[in-house]
């Protein structure tokens, strides 16, 4: 069963051997006849939503790369200016990845909250997840103001035009990350847990996760190599 039907007696068609009943001649006389091509039907609501998610992030995650591509080519084009190793601060940038991926494990235990049907403990870890959503972007607002008042901002050179484009465009996406979680809250708390609100919040958890992915590689390729001698 879905995660939206969890516990729910209503068998669904879509999956393997539940068709409910038997198939004559492929046309699906059961309880819940096939109208595709396939055995068992259509699938639910869930999974199209969820499907047509992942083409997005799909779309994104393209997107990233081209911003990780231009950092490769640019990333020693400082112009004379500072470098990474001047700049980074790893012990707060270390922070910053605690904090997402603490954020994502919370976010986790939010959804296993949302089986439950327990109002109190998808709140409380949905308030922690965009807690800690907040405290790294506070991190990266903060490390984007020492270098500006360090004249080190996006017009120095290419390398940090580069490297405000790709965090940049990473924290912008954890921002209006926080803001779909807190409109998201504020609507399972009117609404309850309604098959919509459970979808968005499926689809929430699948954002979240692939910006912990994102900040990994940027983590990686531009802070510990940037900081590199």
């Amino acid at each position: 069963m879905s995660d939206i039907t969890a516990g729910s007696a209503i068998r669904e068609p879509y999956r393997p051997g539940q068709s409910g009943g038997h198939d004559h001649g492929g046309h699906g006389h059961g309880l819940f006849p096939a109208t595709g091509h396939g055995q068992g039907g259509p699938a639910s609501k869930f999974v199209t939503v969820a499907y047509g998610f992942w083409i997005f992030l799909l779309s994104d995650i393209i997107m990233f790369s081209a911003f990780f591509a231009a950092f490769a080519v640019l990333s020693k084009a400082t112009a004379g200016g500072p470098t990474g190793k001047e700049l980074f601060e790893l012990t707060r940038v270390a922070a910053q990845t605690g904090l997402l991926l603490t954020s994502s494990f919370t976010g986790g235990l939010a959804t296993l909250a949302t089986h439950r049907r327990s109002m109190a403990a998808t709140q409380f870890w949905l308030l922690v997840t965009g807690l800690l959503g907040a405290a790294f972007l506070f991190l990266e607002v903060q490390e984007f103001a020492a270098m500006a008042n360090e004249q080190a901002g996006p017009s120095r050179s290419a390398f940090l035009s580069a490297f405000f484009a790709l965090v940049g465009c990473h924290g912008t996406h954890v921002g209006l990350g926080l803001l779909w979680l807190g409109t998201m809250m504020a609507q399972l708390w009117v609404k309850g847990f309604r098959p919509e609100l459970l979808r968005r919040l499926h689809c929430f958890g699948l954002f979240w996760h692939a910006l912990d992915i994102i900040w990994i590689a940027i983590f990686t390729l531009v802070y510990l190599l940037g900081a590199s001698p």
